[in-house]
């Protein structure tokens, strides 16, 4: 069926709040490349949103999910339990940083996770208040668009939002925010909001993924560290994007040289199937009754047979290495090419969770129109990226870590020419 007849009937049966970015529909895949139903190919650099680290089918997971098909598909873990849950919980207590006793529990997406590591937090603390930053994104139910600091499109018109959930600045050097003015702000909540002792954990990406790829720093990771144990908070590292290989580590709290209480994993766990986690001190985790933790398809048998094996290519094939040299890579190309192209502010990010955020030039004033205007001529030449940021002018790359140096190089090439396309357009406006 065509694209256009597809197109129509999505259009007849689909709500208009499901924002579709392409204008084509996916017929098959594999590892970086897609074809839709007209025939076309495209190199996958938005991976279903950071899902695909290890790339579209990868032989190995759809084996692993074949075997587990064979023998059940599902029961709940909290009905009929089975041996996959313990043994993913187990590689991920292990792996994750910390070198303390853990636990983990599974869930079905990234909200989920986040909403549990609240209700963990609050059940660990007896407090209810939880402080998040500018920019972050944490889901879309309704806790997690509490916490997300950003209001179009994820908040307009479904307020009012679960109370004693706080803001404050992420450190952002191209916006002037410092991590003295990150910290100062989060002591001033204290002064001027709510007591410290009500407040349950403060939760934080390592890298801002909607929020636009903003690293955080370590200094300012170790303060939230020393505000936490000081006032018996729990830190919550949100690794939902950032987990998995993408920053050049495993997980990105790897970076730091403190850790959090608790970490939200999902996205590239599974390698496309629905699973989440949230893994954390023993003692924090155990604390909800039993029976407060939990869900139908939570810790589902097939996503657990794709987690396992995501968690061994990740190790058998160095992933996280692999990210590093492919974001060492797109860094140098960008980098390069802003000593052409003015609306170049900036190029960052580890590993290969890599952005470039686009301004006008001669000031900082950010450049939506730039970002989509590059979007769409690589959309137009075969290659798939999606934009992020509190003003949507930055362009991330979430390719697979698996993908083919020739298909890599090949997808580089058309983000020059996109980027220059672009500029020339501009300049002749």
């Amino acid at each position: 069926m065509s694209n256009r007849t597809l197109q129509q009937r999505r259009t007849d049966a689909t709500p208009r709040g499901i924002g579709v970015m392409c204008p084509f529909f996916i017929e098959r895949a594999r590892n970086a490349e897609l074809w839709d139903t007209d025939g076309n190919r495209y190199i996958d650099f938005a991976g279903g949103i950071g899902v695909l680290n290890t790339g579209h089918l990868h032989p190995k997971i759809q084996a692993a999910v074949s075997a587990q098909l064979e023998s059940f598909s599902h029961t709940c873990f909290q009905v009929v339990p089975y041996e996959s849950y313990i043994r993913v919980a187990e590689e991920l207590n292990r792996l994750t940083p910390g070198d303390f006793p853990k636990k983990t529990a599974f869930f079905t997406t990234g909200a989920e996770a986040v909403e549990n590591a609240v209700k963990i937090a609050r059940a660990a603390t007896g407090r209810a208040g939880v402080i998040a930053f500018g920019g972050a994104f944490h889901g879309r139910t309704m806790m997690g668009m509490a916490l997300t600091g950003k209001v179009a499109p994820y908040k307009t018109g479904f307020g009012p939002f679960p109370g004693e959930v706080y803001h404050a600045p992420f450190p952002n050097p191209l916006r002037d925010i410092t991590v003295d003015d990150a910290i100062g702000a989060v002591e001033k909540l204290f002064k001027y909001d709510v007591d410290p002792k009500r407040i349950a954990a403060i939760i934080f990406e390592p890298v801002q993924g909607e929020g636009g790829f903003y690293s955080a720093p370590p200094q300012f990771v170790v303060a939230l560290r020393r505000i936490c144990d000081e006032h018996g908070i729990l830190l919550i590292a949100d690794e939902v994007q950032a987990g998995f290989g993408r920053t050049g580590k495993l997980f990105a709290m790897e970076h730091y040289s403190v850790h959090a209480d608790l970490i939200t994993l999902a996205k590239s766990l599974a390698g496309g199937f629905p699973l989440s986690a949230v893994t954390g001190r023993a003692e924090w985790m155990d604390a909800p009754q039993p029976g407060g933790l939990g869900g139908t398809y939570a810790g589902n048998p097939l996503a657990l047979a794709a987690a396992a094996a995501v968690i061994d290519l990740m190790q058998s094939d160095n992933l996280p290495a692999r990210a590093e040299r492919l974001g060492h890579q797109i860094k140098e190309r960008l980098v390069a090419l802003r000593q052409r192209v003015p609306a170049i502010a900036d190029v960052r990010g580890p590993g290969g969770m890599v952005a470039v955020e686009f301004s006008h030039p001669g000031g900082r004033e950010p450049d939506a129109e730039f970002a989509r205007a590059v979007q769409a001529k690589a959309l137009a030449d075969g290659l798939i990226l999606l934009t992020c940021g509190s003003d949507g002018n930055v362009i991330r790359f979430l390719f697979p870590l698996t993908i083919e140096d020739a298909v890599f190089e090949e997808a580089l090439g058309k983000l020059e020419t996109a980027i220059l396309h672009t500029m020339n357009g501009v300049q002749h406006d």
